[in-house]
């Protein structure tokens, strides 16, 4: 940590299940999903700038520092507020790229809400999930902080308490395109509309799974060695999979048989952020 810095914690999340009930005129997918934050973290660390720049000292080699979420998140925050102070960010990424974890999403949201509360802007949450829905889809529920029933393209929410469970998350050795997913020909477009009852009743399922299966046998392959020990699901559009169990000592004994050229997580859900309790 270098002398000036704060840290800030952005959660991942997964989703529970995910239906595609539609398509809009625009292109954009219409969804059905319960988002579940868990406490894998990625860390933001913000050292606040008097001469109004916005730098990334760190972050993903893979990721230019101008197209970085956390940077754009800042640049839009800065000039919705009209604030003339800056910062220097570093993002110490722990949730894989990639993975359908949002983690570039809740880097963003992170931004928001840090320097939001850092530079005294006071713009209330509302405004901040706005600033974020162009950025990303998943922005606005890492900004409220809380896991959530999601409808539109992920923008709808409304906060659901879950019972507490542990998770076996599994990044196989590669990376999906989300857009090639939902461009696929193949993928389920017209699931019916469901109730939250009716999700907690059935468990749903992940629209997207048939196609990533079919088109990237990795993640074939890693759900269903891990349906082998629990339910396994794919989160979002993958790659990363999951299992829910009971307890944290379950989880870990999973994940240290998963194989060595795959990478292994356990996450415990949360219901609100940790970023949360930060910031308000």
């Amino acid at each position: 940590m270098r002398a000036g810095e704060t840290l800030w914690p952005a959660p991942a999340k997964l989703n529970l299940f995910l239906h595609v009930t539609g398509r809009r005129p625009d292109g954009y997918h219409e969804l059905q999903t319960l988002f579940q934050i868990v406490d894998l973290c990625d860390t933001i660390a913000i050292e606040v700038r008097e001469d109004g720049r916005i730098e990334r000292l760190g972050g993903p080699e893979d990721v230019p520092a101008e197209q970085d979420l956390t940077v754009r998140a800042a640049r839009a925050l800065q000039a919705a507020a009209g604030t003339r102070l800056g910062a220097s960010l570093r993002v110490i990424k722990r949730i894989p790229v990639g993975g359908g974890l949002g983690g570039g999403s809740t880097d963003a949201a992170t931004a928001l809400l840090a320097l939001n509360h850092l530079w005294g802007c006071g713009l209330p949450v509302d405004t901040l999930a706005k600033l974020g829905l162009p950025l990303g889809a998943d922005v606005p529920v890492f900004v409220r902080g809380f896991s959530a029933w999601a409808e539109g393209v992920g923008e709808r929410l409304e906060p659901v308490t879950l019972p507490e469970r542990w998770y076996v998350i599994v990044r196989p050795g590669v990376s999906v395109s989300t857009r090639e997913v939902f461009q696929s020909p193949e993928l389920t477009r017209n699931s019916p509309i469901i109730t939250i009852r009716a999700f907690f009743e059935s468990g749903g399922r992940n629209d997207c799974e048939p196609v990533v299966r079919a088109q990237w046998p990795e993640v074939a392959e890693a759900l269903d060695w891990l349906g082998r020990y629990a339910p396994a699901r794919l989160t979002g559009t993958g790659s990363c999979i999951f299992a829910s169990v009971a307890s944290p000592s379950e989880a870990e004994r999973i994940a240290a048989r998963v194989p060595d050229t795959w990478r292994s997580f356990v996450a415990r859900g949360l219901n609100v952020s940790p970023l949360h309790a930060l910031v308000t």
